[in-house]
């Protein structure tokens, strides 16, 4: 089988949270071009019409929902209006997360909250309700959690999203091994440092540069460099495939130890 055919979504459902920009909007575009009908999902909409114009204008089909994943109320209603408007959402990327930086003595409790309810709640209220209509539809399908190279190393003042992270790659080894009946697969993608619009002029400064020294590769990802495995998880090409967490990282995770 070709790749064009291996990586082929013609017919399936995508929602993907966190939509609005960077690696969100990135993944949104990609499922789109090989395929899916995608549901771009965030907190703000207004963010959302320019990529459904530009999926559009692509010749894709998208819709763009109102959801903050640390809502769960919002959650049903997104994927309601997937399914009126498509079917059945058969592949999850569960993109919604935050950062809050700050040494690990300072952190409040709402600081601690806060990051709770998105990066670990909002991933499994998303990927709950997925399952529930993917197994009651017996389509089947694939959750997609986004994870981090803190899934497995930590950073200082950055404590809090190191725990969310290791909590996400855990969750989705159990929700794997769970879901493995309904022909529901579950993997995560497990990025390093990726250049967007909020980093940016960060990683063009002298601090950044010497961040990016340091990585094996003397570069950060572009979101492009994240296409090759979201679709491999996306398709069927991952169809023997569940409960593994992929790291994309330059080999900064070889210079950390742990």
């Amino acid at each position: 089988m070709k790749a064009q055919q291996l990586f082929d979504l013609t017919g399936e459902v995508a929602l993907v949270t966190g939509a609005s920009s960077g690696l969100g909007w990135r993944f949104a575009q990609t499922l789109a071009a090989h395929g899916a009908s995608v549901v771009l999902a965030a907190r703000r909409t207004d963010k959302l019409e320019a990529l459904k114009s530009a999926i559009e204008a692509d010749g894709g089909e998208a819709l763009t929902v109102q959801l903050d994943v640390a809502d769960y109320g919002q959650i049903g209603q997104a994927f309601d209006a997937a399914e009126r408007e498509f079917g059945t959402v058969t592949i999850l990327v569960n993109n919604a997360g935050m950062a809050v930086s700050k040494p690990a003595i300072d952190m409040s409790p709402q600081d601690w909250r806060k990051i709770m309810d998105v990066n670990l709640d909002g991933v499994w209220f998303t990927a709950q309700e997925a399952a529930r209509r993917m197994s009651t539809a017996g389509a089947g399908g694939s959750i997609i959690n986004i994870a981090s190279l803190l899934a497995t190393r930590v950073a200082k003042s950055l404590s809090a999203y190191a725990v969310t992270k290791a909590a996400v790659k855990q969750l989705t080894e159990a929700l794997a091994l769970e879901w493995a009946r309904y022909n529901i697969r579950v993997n995560a993608i497990a990025p390093g440092y990726v250049l967007t619009e909020i980093n940016r002029e960060f990683f063009e400064s002298e601090a950044g540069n010497a961040m990016i020294g340091s990585i094996p590769q003397r570069r950060i990802a572009e979101p492009s460099d994240l296409d090759g495995t979201l679709l491999l998880l996306a398709s069927n090409a991952s169809s023997f495939m569940t409960g593994s967490t992929i790291l994309i990282d330059g080999g900064q995770a070889l210079t950390l130890g742990g």
